[in-house]
């Protein structure tokens, strides 16, 4: 699920590049179906006046990492566009092959819908027709585990990740950094993007369910901490307003990650933090028996509450100007 974060900010740096279109985050996109295993977009009944937006899309991301969000995008932006864009700022062990929670072929994945803009007059701004992806991508010998199912076998044997969505830990660190502090960076790891986009970015990533208008959520499923994994774990409990964590999680097969920028507005203090631990005890994928409540969320929130205390303690020659990440929030 990390990989949604970039992916996200690709598809404001593509709207940037479109923007002669008269097109902008806001736009109307309907998705389109040509091909084995494409589905349909004409509306979107969790956003404002009901239609389907990047924004909406990326609000979604941010907020509670929805799949079928970072599907739609896939589809808008394409195969090609995403790689070819995560090579050329250097993070070339990156693939995004496929999108996400639906079980499609390759192929399939190489195809990507065909999309449209609309104006509020449903006039078509811009259109883009079903895409297909013919680049070869590096073969790779990516696996995991002692053993998997698969259906309902047991495989004794690890699973086969190689034709799997694949980004590092260190890279994700990196492609944080880029958008919490883009002048620290070398200019071609830097998105495309302007200053509107990193305040949009800034807010939805940090903002909680329980503050945002749309969708509407049901804070007792998407509770304040339901994807901040570091310093809070699975407290469902209402969190402070002064700590803001700037992040993107990702849990699956076993595995948890927590990519982050934390801040707290009234102690001034900000640090970066970035984790990944195995929660498959077994060694067996796909048997969901996965120990992300016994080791998987204590270590995030210890983890995150023991750097925290000691950048609570640690004395300061300069204090931080934290001005940018105080957010006007959908709700106060």
């Amino acid at each position: 699920s990390t990989v949604k974060l970039p992916v996200a900010v690709l598809a404001l740096q593509r709207l940037n590049e479109l923007k002669g279109k008269g097109i902008t985050s806001n736009t109307t996109m309907i998705t389109e179906a040509e091909y084995s295993g494409q589905t349909e977009v004409y509306k979107d009944t969790t956003a404002p006046g009901g239609k389907p937006t990047i924004g909406h899309y990326i609000k979604k991301i941010l907020l509670t990492s929805d799949n079928d969000a970072f599907n739609r995008i896939y589809e808008f932006l394409g195969q090609k566009y995403i790689n070819r864009n995560l090579y050329k700022s250097g993070y070339s062990n990156a693939q995004v092959l496929h999108r996400l929670d639906i079980f499609l072929s390759e192929d399939e994945n190489r195809h990507t819908n065909p999309v449209k803009f609309l104006d509020k007059n449903n006039t078509v701004l811009y259109s883009q027709p079903l895409v297909f992806n013919k680049t070869k991508y590096v073969l790779r010998n990516d696996s995991l585990g002692k053993a998997h199912y698969k259906g309902d076998e047991l495989i004794d044997s690890p699973m086969n990740f190689s034709k799997k969505n694949r980004i590092g830990l260190e890279d994700m660190h990196n492609i944080l950094r880029s958008l919490i502090f883009p002048n620290s960076v070398p200019a071609n790891q830097r998105f495309d993007i302007s200053h509107e986009d990193y305040k949009f970015i800034y807010q939805y990533m940090s903002q909680y369910p329980s503050e945002t208008m749309y969708p509407q959520y049901d804070t007792s499923v998407y509770y304040d901490a339901y994807v901040k994994f570091l310093l809070h774990g699975l407290n469902k409990e209402p969190l402070p307003k002064n700590i803001r964590i700037f992040n993107k999680v990702g849990d699956a097969y076993g595995q948890m990650i927590d990519v982050a920028y934390v801040v707290d507005l009234d102690k001034k203090i900000e640090f970066f933090l970035s984790a990944a631990i195995n929660c498959n005890t077994d060694g067996i994928l796909n048997d969901d028996k996965y120990d992300y409540g016994t080791i998987g969320y204590p270590f995030m929130k210890n983890l995150g509450k023991t750097i925290y205390d000691l950048e609570a303690g640690r004395k300061r020659l300069h204090l931080p100007d934290l001005s940018s990440f105080k957010i006007s929030y959908d709700k106060q």
